[in-house]
């Protein structure tokens, strides 16, 4: 950080909501719990999954026909993948496509080689690395592979438009892994990413998929 330059510090508040689902739109959604809170320099922070709920990317197992190249790729993730059943590859294939997904599928091979890992991601695309395969969120979703959010950058500024506030879409997780999927203003990505490390969305029932940080 240079000299004289202001180190960033939020205070956060996770914002409980109603259970979200796919009636619901996240921009409406980001106005109406951000209202009464936030002021211009705030962050508008959304968790992903919820995103990805509101435009409809939650699909039920069942749902899914896997063809045959989705069911023979599906052996070689690990158990623990989130490309490791059927339905999940087929919907990796309908996103980017099987010639893609192949090229992917070599590069980590590739990578095995010379122990290097994510190079799948690199070359499939980084959409697939968001795919949560059954992850047991909360009700009603906790039966179903919840896909990334679409057009994430066009999104928060969208919800920025909406609220003056600034906006982030996240994924988060647990072991204090943090993905800025989408930002309105990259000035913030270091101080928002050392704000949500802890994962104050949640995982499990907190049902809070929006937190605002205020700007210290």
């Amino acid at each position: 950080m240079a000299r004289g330059t202001k180190k960033i510090v939020f205070h956060k508040i996770p914002v409980r909501t109603h259970v979200v689902t796919d009636k619901d739109d996240a921009i409406s959604l980001a106005k109406k719990y951000s209202a009464g809170i936030v002021a211009p320099g705030d962050v508008i922070c959304l968790a992903e999954s919820v995103v990805a709920i509101t435009q409809r990317r939650a699909i039920l197992p069942e749902e899914v026909r896997p063809g045959r190249l989705a069911r023979f790729l599906c052996r070689f993730p690990g158990k623990d993948g989130s490309l490791a059943t059927p339905p999940a590859m087929q919907l990796a294939l309908d996103e980017v496509g099987p010639i893609r997904l192949l090229a992917g599928c070599a590069a980590a091979a590739f990578g095995r080689l010379i122990r290097k890992r994510g190079l799948f991601y690199i070359v499939a695309g980084r959409q697939l690395a968001l795919i949560d395969d059954i992850a047991g969120t909360m009700y009603p979703y906790e039966r179903h592979i919840v896909m990334g959010p679409k057009n994430p950058g066009k999104l928060v500024r969208e919800i920025k438009k909406a609220t003056g506030a600034e906006a982030v879409i996240a994924d988060v997780n647990d072991k204090k892994c943090v993905d800025i999927l989408g930002i309105t203003d990259r000035r913030y990505i270091q101080a928002v990413t050392e704000a949500l490390r802890d994962n104050p969305f949640g995982n499990e029932d907190e049902q809070t998929p929006i937190v605002i940080l205020k700007r210290q």
